[in-house]
């Protein structure tokens, strides 16, 4: 059944009348009077008493009349579905958060998402950077915040902030009095970390910028940055921890110092394959262009 014909019809409905019915749909009326009966062909039955004053409406045109008008709407409805998916304002978006991330720019940066495409399906997990390019280069995911720099992965990352490298000392340690504490002052003190495997190029970039002269002295490695904290409240050692993250877990009996010049710092980025299909993740990359700018990493 051509879906133009019933548009046709519908409009003959409300006009009952050719000449009008012409005018609105911008056609000639000879042509109009074409296509109603073609359907009626299409149909097998009558759809309208044509008369000298205009037409009404056959028993049957009345049951066409009403399941087209529900027909075309359910149409129209499918097609803006469509078009949203193709625009990325619709469908699945699957994408992974790095841990030492959580509670800065990123929480914001998804709000604003959800808000702007509150149709998108946003599936989200966390992991490491390591886990979460793993499961990208898999086709596992489409999108994942990670901590650069990255290399040899052929994946695209877009940058989303730069944060301040921090070092959390235990609250009766004596550099817990300081006001910024420097290179040498953490040189010879225990540290904390999480495994390298984790996120190398982070783990490489904090142990530069922090002990430039022979690497740190790691006496335990934690899983996360909760748990570092928390072996840092005991006492165990000293921790570098990004300061959104550090900030947004406050634990007990752990204070949080700046280092003096140069300032150390972590990136933090959205990588994806350069060939990402979901059409959700062009509207999370536009965001991310608007609110952060190219990437410099």
């Amino acid at each position: 059944m051509d879906l133009r014909r019933l548009r046709y019809f519908l409009i003959l409905t409300e006009e009952l009348n050719f000449t009008r019915a012409a005018h609105r749909l911008h056609i000639a009326q000879p042509a109009l009077s074409q296509q109603i009966r073609a359907l009626e062909r299409d149909i097998g039955a009558p759809l309208l008493e044509r008369g000298s004053r205009g037409c009404r409406l056959t028993v049957v045109g009345e049951v066409v009349a009403r399941e087209a008008g529900e027909l075309l709407a359910h149409v129209a409805a499918s097609q803006e579905r469509i078009r949203a998916a193709v625009g990325g304002r619709q469908g699945q978006l699957r994408l992974a958060l790095t841990r030492s991330a959580r509670g800065g720019p990123v929480d914001a940066l998804l709000a604003k998402f959800r808000t702007l495409h509150p149709d998108v399906d946003l599936v989200v997990r966390t992991g490491w950077t390591a886990h979460n390019i793993a499961e990208l280069l898999a086709g596992r995911l489409d999108a994942a915040f990670v901590r650069p720099p990255l290399s040899g992965e052929g994946l695209e990352c877009r940058h989303i902030a730069r944060e301040e490298l921090l070092v959390a000392v235990p609250a009766e340690h004596p550099l817990a009095r300081q006001r910024r504490v420097t290179r040498g002052h953490i040189a010879a003190e225990p540290v904390i970390l999480w495994p390298r495997e984790n996120a190398p190029g982070m783990y490489d970039l904090i142990t530069r910028q922090l002990w430039p002269d022979g690497g740190p002295r790691i006496v335990r490695e934690e899983p996360d940055d909760e748990q570092l904290l928390l072996s840092v409240a005991s006492g165990t050692g000293i921790a570098p921890v990004p300061e959104g993250r550090a900030r947004a877990l406050r634990v007990p009996g752990v204070r949080l110092k700046r280092v003096t010049a140069p300032t150390p710092t972590v990136g933090l980025a959205l990588a994806h394959q350069p060939a990402g299909t979901a059409p959700a993740l062009r509207g999370l990359l536009s965001l991310v262009d608007a609110l952060s700018g190219p990437s410099a990493d």
